[in-house]
């Protein structure tokens, strides 16, 4: 797990990290002591939501409990578990001796995005259900937040400022917008309209391509989405030549969600650019897929087929 505030843009990895002392710890959610408030251990905050906050911290060593305090309670709606909140972050290390910034979005001018879920400490679970859109919350995240291994050493308290700026809107159900009639010589993508999947056909004697193809099937107009978001996305994945379907959130019935950076090249690459709501189909081949190394239900050296509906991207 990257360390707090190693990349600003990565913040549900900063908010988990933020009271981790390895990659290995379990799940925050099960593990975090009871969040408190009370002046969050003597953490002052001063400014007006909207700028760089000002913080204060007490004399001596830092709190070893984490705690959190409504600075403002904010006056929009009001934030709900499962909300992918788009905030504005200014976070500390107190270590009682230069408690130094680690870095604030104020200062990059790019708000961040954050869901609302069991994968943040609890504290922080907690913290957000008190506020509303336009509010300011302070939260002090100490070792207790989450499970520690017992090689790690303890990481710095770290103390968050975050300005609810609001909220993304749901996932979309399926891509929309207009079909562009392109496509991937050798397959075949029909697209039943609404919020029926897609059928994807890879049965084919043509050759594949040795490099990456994209083809957009269906030309969404949301935002484009960025190498380092998370998106949201409903997919099915065939082998080339084949018809051998091997995943599909489709027929799981749930969309899929995971960072891009995660996954292989081919989707990193393929995807990085595609407006929101689009439906794309990506051939890709083996050096940016699984390569030599066989996977569960994929030969070794196999080119892969997805289609993919790019339902949200944060």
């Amino acid at each position: 797990m990257r360390r707090a505030l190693a990349v600003l843009a990565a913040v549900p990895l900063i908010l988990f990290a933020a009271g981790c002392g390895s990659d290995g710890g379990a799940n925050p959610a099960s593990t975090a002591s009871t969040a408190s408030t009370g002046g969050s251990a003597g953490v002052k905050v001063t400014g007006n939501v909207g700028a760089k906050p000002t913080v204060t911290f007490p004399s001596g060593a830092p709190a070893t409990k984490s705690s959190y305090e409504v600075i403002q309670p904010g006056t929009g709606p009001a934030v709900k578990p499962g909300d992918k909140l788009i905030l504005n972050l200014t976070v500390y290390n107190w270590d009682g001796k230069g408690n130094a910034v680690q870095g604030s979005s104020y200062d990059t001018k790019a708000p961040e995005t954050v869901a609302v879920n069991e994968q943040l400490p609890q504290v922080l679970q907690e913290g957000f259900t008190k506020i509303k859109h336009g509010g300011r919350l302070l939260a002090v995240l100490a070792n207790d937040s989450v499970a520690q291994q017992q090689t790690a050493p303890p990481q710095p308290t770290k103390v968050f400022v975050l300005d609810i700026v609001g909220a993304q809107p749901p996932a979309l159900k399926a891509a929309t917008g207009k079909e562009t009639g392109d496509s991937i010589k050798g397959v075949k993508v029909d697209n039943p309209g609404g919020e029926k999947a897609p059928t994807l056909t890879t049965k084919t004697g043509e050759k594949p391509s040795k490099e990456l193809v994209v083809k957009t099937i269906i030309a969404g107009t949301g935002a484009k989405v960025t190498p380092n978001q998370t998106l949201t996305v409903h997919y099915t994945g065939k082998i080339w030549g084949t018809d051998k379907q091997f995943d599909s959130s489709w027929e799981r019935g749930q969309p899929a969600e995971f960072p891009l950076g995660n996954v292989i090249q081919g989707w990193q690459k393929g995807l990085a650019g595609v407006p929101v709501g689009s439906r794309v189909v990506m051939s890709i081949p083996p050096d940016l897929g699984y390569g030599d190394q066989a996977q569960q239900g994929i030969p070794a050296k196999s080119t892969l087929v997805f289609v993919v509906d790019v339902l949200a991207a944060y």
